[in-house]
């Protein structure tokens, strides 16, 4: 039997961290299936309202996860991260989708056996998960990727997401929408 490759576990890590912070306020988080992997979305996150001060009673919102062990270098208050795939990069540049996108990125520490701690007392997933909306951005001209700056501020975490969903369930239009 071959076990699955780090690069796996760090994918398999960063849904957990994503299932995690979702699971604690309350939003649906499924894995996307083959078509939607396809199409750049790893997972799909489904919050219920009301939401306040709105008449939206569901929001959906499209994850595209990505999990490094590099060590990102900070740049003007953002960590840098070296987004592979110039097509999933553009797609999640493109502002006409009906169901915002936004790219949520685990960062591990560089020695695997620290990733994950278990004890009695707790169960400890090590180091932290940024997001960026790059919806309105420019495409890249890059063939392998682009590099993008996750801004430190935007730590996903249970109050993080839930602004989020705020955010967007107050938007007349998803075209007027940033996040």
């Amino acid at each position: 039997m071959q076990p699955i490759s780090d690069l796996n576990i760090e994918s398999e890590l960063s849904y957990a961290y994503l299932h995690a912070v979702a699971s604690r306020i309350g939003v649906n988080c499924k894995m996307a299936g083959r078509h939607e992997d396809n199409n750049g979305i790893d997972a799909i996150l489904t919050s219920w309202g009301p939401f306040t001060g709105t008449y939206v009673r569901e929001l959906d919102l499209k994850i595209q996860l990505k999990a490094t062990k590099q060590i990102p270098t900070e740049i003007n208050g953002s960590y840098s991260y070296f987004f592979s795939g110039a097509n999933r990069y553009d797609e999640l540049t493109e502002t006409g989708y009906p169901v915002k996108r936004i790219l949520v990125v685990f960062f591990l520490p560089d020695n695997p056996k620290e990733w994950l701690q278990v004890s009695q007392a707790e169960l400890s997933l090590k180091k932290a998960a940024y997001w960026v909306s790059l919806a309105g951005k420019s495409k890249t001209f890059n063939q392998s990727g682009e590099t993008v700056y996750l801004p430190k501020t935007q730590l996903l975490t249970p109050e993080s997401l839930t602004d989020i969903f705020n955010r967007i369930s107050r938007a007349k239009n998803i075209q007027e929408f940033e996040l």
